[in-house]
């Protein structure tokens, strides 16, 4: 019998879609090998396949891309599935997933206001900050994975809410729009390849140096 049958797939296409994967996890040999780490440079790929046809694509580019990528998700949860000391499976993720937004939007679910996107936000920090009680930095839980300038303006955002400031920050020239703020690291990249120095390495140690500030702060504090 077909795992997404016209009819199941009509009717609920989440469900035949993690109905395929289970499929392809059981019967496909190069899928059946595949562990969590083998899926990371395959979840990047399609993350910036996403990126791309948001940018650059057309309405068809980001429906298929998305895909993809949620196909990632699939995928991961029926290896997940398979774990022998800690199993679980798409419904758990979802589940989750589910909870802990309406934890989240408490002016949605629940009996709280917010008539602002900051409201909105202060509403949704709170309930991060009591989800994440066991952390003791504002810097647990970045992933240092992520694309150096993405990762800065993550770490910059940590820092100031540890009461940490940077030279960089006091010392910028504020570009007014996105556009200028491109020809202006564009330049910056220029200059270290005139001078021969590794921009990406030089914003990354930059930022270890930013990472330890904010440490000894909280440490202090």
């Amino acid at each position: 019998m077909s795992p997404h049958p016209d009819r199941e797939q009509d009717a609920d296409p989440l469900r035949a879609a993690a109905e395929t994967m289970r499929a392809v996890r059981e019967r496909c040999v190069w899928s059946q090998r595949i562990t969590h780490r083998d899926l990371v440079p395959y979840l990047i790929e399609e993350s910036h396949e996403v990126i791309d046809a948001v940018e650059d694509g057309s309405r068809a580019d980001l429906r298929e891309e998305l895909g993809d990528l949620l196909w990632q998700v699939l995928f991961h949860s029926a290896i997940a599935a398979q774990d022998e000391d800690d199993p679980f499976d798409i419904d758990d993720v979802a589940r989750t997933l589910t909870e802990k937004m309406v934890r989240r939007h408490p002016h949605v679910f629940a009996d709280a206001v917010a008539t602002t996107p900051e409201e909105v936000l202060v509403h949704w920090n709170a309930a991060k900050a009591a989800e994440k009680r066991a952390r003791t930095s504002v810097l647990d839980g970045v992933p240092r994975g992520m694309p150096s300038l993405a990762l800065a303006q993550k770490l910059l955002g940590r820092a100031a809410g540890a009461g940490v400031g940077t030279a960089a920050q006091d010392a910028a020239q504020e570009p007014s729009s996105e556009a200028e703020l491109g020809d202006a690291l564009l330049a910056l990249v220029a200059t270290a390849r005139s001078h021969g120095w590794d921009a990406e390495r030089a914003l990354r140690e930059r930022l270890r140096v930013l990472e330890d500030e904010v440490r000894a702060a909280e440490s202090v504090g």
